[in-house]
């Protein structure tokens, strides 16, 4: 039997050495394109920021090593903690709002009606647009004096409201626009899922005599849960690395400080720009990207316990 194993071991590893359609070594020349910008552009900057958060760095000398001094300033940062209360707010804010918002848009539209196709690019054309753009035309909404935000609350009967500039309403603020401009994508996820339940289910359920309800309740949900469990990961994912909406929103006016008012808006990855590319402080900047790492590492992992599914 080894003997009769060898020839065969032998050509296998001639043939992973061989040039042309069938050997082994072409493939590795069509991937070496991606795999040197994986290398150059991700794998290589994530350990210099392992490394850069031990050291003290300034962009204009050498990188000096000071051990876990920066992670221990992150204890006494008072603006850092604030940024974890924030970037928590946040996520917890708009990920279960944008996921029932988006679950709820996407039943609507997932009807065969006439029109229907105009509705759902409608609801989309938020995704392609640029979040700078978006953030601009809401940051003219929400103006207090004559934004078309405080214009709706007054035809409503409702008082106005400082949105932004007021400590209260500035991150439910920037919640609100940030689940508006996400939804069509989701929106997208859930639409494809819905169209993946066999229509037969629904026909058998309707036979027994369950209504839109309890078909929703007991099939469509059950049946959507891989699809809620992408959704939400992501979707988690993004909202703690939330950066442009504080950053054009808030940093637009020259008279507040950038996360402002009183930061209430500031997040994690804004400390990381404005120590890392404001102050200089490239590696106590690095140190807070290395904690936000290992939180959306914990975060992701509870995540996916919290949300496991059995697809048989």
């Amino acid at each position: 039997m080894a003997a009769t194993d060898r020839p065969v071991q032998s050509i296998r590893k001639r043939s992973l050495l061989k040039l042309g359609p069938r050997g082994g070594l072409a493939g590795y020349f069509f991937v070496a394109p991606s795999i040197l910008f994986l290398l150059t552009f991700i794998v290589y900057p994530i350990f210099m920021s392992f490394y850069y958060s031990f050291t003290f760095y300034d962009l204009m000398s050498a990188p000096r090593w000071i051990g876990a001094t920066n992670f221990e300033r992150l204890l006494d940062d008072h603006r850092f903690m604030a940024s974890i209360r924030n970037t928590l707010y946040f996520a917890f804010g708009t990920v279960p709002t944008g996921v029932v918002t988006s679950l709820l848009l996407a039943v609507l539209i997932n009807r065969q009606i006439r029109g229907i196709y105009a509705f759902r690019a409608l609801f989309y054309m938020p995704v392609v647009s640029s979040f700078v753009s978006v953030a601009l035309i809401w940051l003219w909404m929400y103006e207090p004096h004559f934004g078309l935000a405080n214009e709706a609350l007054e035809s409503l009967g409702l008082p106005r409201s400082k949105f932004l500039k007021g400590p209260e309403t500035a991150m439910a603020a920037i919640i609100i626009m940030s689940v508006w401009k996400n939804m069509g994508l989701n929106m997208v996820i859930y639409m494809a899922g819905l169209q993946g339940i066999p229509p037969h289910i629904y026909e058998s359920a309707e036979i027994d005599g369950a209504g839109g309800f309890r078909k929703f309740l007991n099939i469509t949900l059950p049946l959507l849960a891989p699809t809620t469990f992408f959704v939400v990961i992501v979707y988690f994912i993004g909202a703690l690395q939330m950066f442009v909406q504080v950053f054009v929103m808030t940093c637009a006016d020259s008279q507040t400080a950038c996360g402002g008012p009183l930061d209430t808006t500031i997040t994690v990855v804004t400390m990381i720009y404005f120590n890392g590319f404001e102050y200089l402080k490239m590696g106590y900047g690095a140190a807070i990207s290395v904690a936000l790492f290992a939180a959306i590492a914990v975060i992701t992992i509870i995540n996916a316990r919290l949300l496991r599914y059995d697809l048989h």
